[in-house]
């Protein structure tokens, strides 16, 4: 555990059971600690081979380390009933970056380059250069 606060930048999507497993994550997601999420926008699959995907993201505030976070997020994922490898994705959580400050964060290496699904809700929250994209694509906002 961090004696200091961190800020962790999450990704996350599913394409199965979207509002059930949304409203899971973000349950256990503020248990954490602080939380502040984006919209939830509905994005085709990367590879056109799965279904169209709810994404959002999230800062989280908390004293947990990053690999106490990444282990609890695949806890969640296990939980929501993920089954790798699967186009058929229940919830998808990923540590994109973390942080005292966002002006002072650090992209994780295993996730880069960043995927248009993640910079598009991540921006919403956090305005960084890496994670600007053409503003001219629209895609539909849920609303749970």
């Amino acid at each position: 555990m961090n004696a200091t606060e961190t800020i962790f930048a999450l990704a996350l999507a599913s394409n199965v059971q979207q509002q059930q497993n949304f409203t899971f994550a973000y349950e256990q997601l503020a248990s954490l600690g602080t939380v502040e999420f984006s919209p939830i926008y509905e994005i085709p699959c990367r590879d056109g081979i799965g279904a169209d995907y709810w994404n959002s993201a999230c800062l989280l505030k908390s004293r947990l380390c990053v690999d106490e976070v990444t282990e609890i997020l695949k806890k969640l994922e296990a939980q929501s009933g993920r089954v790798r490898p699967s186009h058929h994705i229940s919830l998808d959580i990923d540590v994109i970056a973390w942080g005292e400050t966002l002006d002072h964060m650090q992209f994780n290496p295993k996730k880069l380059p960043l995927a248009l699904d993640v910079k598009i809700p991540l921006y919403d929250l956090w305005q960084h250069t890496d994670l600007a994209y053409l503003q001219s694509m629209h895609y539909p906002v849920i609303t749970m």
